[in-house]
């Protein structure tokens, strides 16, 4: 019997701190995640020196506790990955850092990976994946669809040529008053209302497979403004439908473009987006009448948003396809895919 293959992950591009153990791709044996949410609520977005202080402050202790909640030691591991990128560089390093350091100190091969690349695999906690595959690549800082030729082979078909959609969840919770992160809270709020505002769908006629949010975010904002300076109350839940409406419909009519003109059997929906329940029904019910034989994939809720365990799913493909890196591995901030 085969001994299997136990990868120690990290996450820190951005405001969480994780750190997982994940044996042979697909079985999650720790998870640890320090979420730095409360320390960056009040400035209203992530403070990349705070979020940095915080990786800081935490890492040591995470890398205990995922080892032990495994029930593990660096003996029994195979491999170190971590994310190099994309992200807020000073977040990145100290990944980056503890990873190199526990891979020269036991004598274990250290894996790079791409962070958006840990997003699509932690489809591969839902189900096995079958090649090719399309991707809806949906986060604060990303909105892609991205073609999965194979194992861990990456193109980019359509991306945001703006703002991306959580960006804009984001800037348009501040106007009406929500905290940050605000997509969860709008989401709630799109269920409760109607889709009264009409707001533009740009790009979503266009002969092509890219988005633009930046032009929804503002006809957003100059509503609420203009209703403000006539002392107008408008109800946050009709603005919350309508602005979510006009996400979900260009996310979702790009990505069934997609799939007429790339034709593949899954589907995954990854990023902090995934977990819009919005955007899965849209999803869902146009897949049902359209492309019944695609199969939707979306990762649990606890793995949308940035974690360690999504990045050991992705090093298990690239340990297979022997992808390694030495000691001068560095954060990459601005890493991204190649475009079709």
């Amino acid at each position: 019997m085969s001994k299997d293959e136990l990868i120690l992950a990290f996450e820190s591009s951005c405001d969480e701190t994780s750190v997982a153990v994940i044996k042979n791709g697909d079985v999650i044996l720790s998870n640890i995640i320090a979420t730095q949410i409360n320390s960056h609520k009040r400035f209203g977005g992530v403070v990349p020196e705070v979020a940095s202080r915080h990786h800081v402050e935490e890492i040591t202790m995470i890398i205990d506790d995922a080892l032990k909640e495994a029930g593990v030691d660096y003996a029994d591991l195979d491999a170190v990955a971590v994310t190099y990128g994309p992200g807020l560089v000073g977040s990145l390093l100290i990944g980056v850092t503890a990873a190199k350091t526990i891979a020269y100190a036991h004598h274990l091969p250290l894996i790079p990976v791409n962070h958006m690349a840990g997003h699509i695999y932690a489809a591969a906690f839902v189900t096995k994946l079958q090649y090719p595959l399309l991707a809806l690549m949906v986060s604060g800082g990303h909105t892609e669809l991205v073609m999965l030729t194979g194992p861990a082979e990456f193109t980019i078909i359509g991306e945001t040529r703006d703002d991306a959609a959580g960006e804009a969840y984001d800037k348009v919770g501040r106007v009406i008053g929500i905290t940050y992160p605000a997509g969860k809270e709008i989401d709630r709020l799109a269920h409760l209302g109607k889709d009264t505002f009409d707001f533009p769908r740009a790009m979503d006629k266009d002969d092509n497979l890219d988005f633009s949010f930046s032009g929804l975010k503002s006809a957003f904002i100059n509503t609420v403004h203009h209703a403000d300076q006539k002392h107008e109350k408008l109800s946050r839940e009709d603005l919350a439908a309508s602005f979510q409406a006009a996400v979900v419909d260009v996310l979702v009519d790009k990505t069934m473009t997609a799939l007429k003109q790339h034709r593949v059997k899954q589907l995954i929906v990854a990023g902090g987006v995934a977990a819009n329940s919005g955007l899965r029904e849209a999803l869902s019910a146009r897949l049902a009448v359209e492309m019944p034989d695609v199969e939707l994939i979306v990762p649990p809720l606890r793995l949308c948003g940035d974690n360690g365990a999504m990045v050991g799913a992705a090093a298990h493909i690239l340990r297979g396809k022997q992808v390694f890196a030495d000691a001068t591995l560095n954060a990459q901030p601005n890493l991204n895919f190649a475009r079709a």
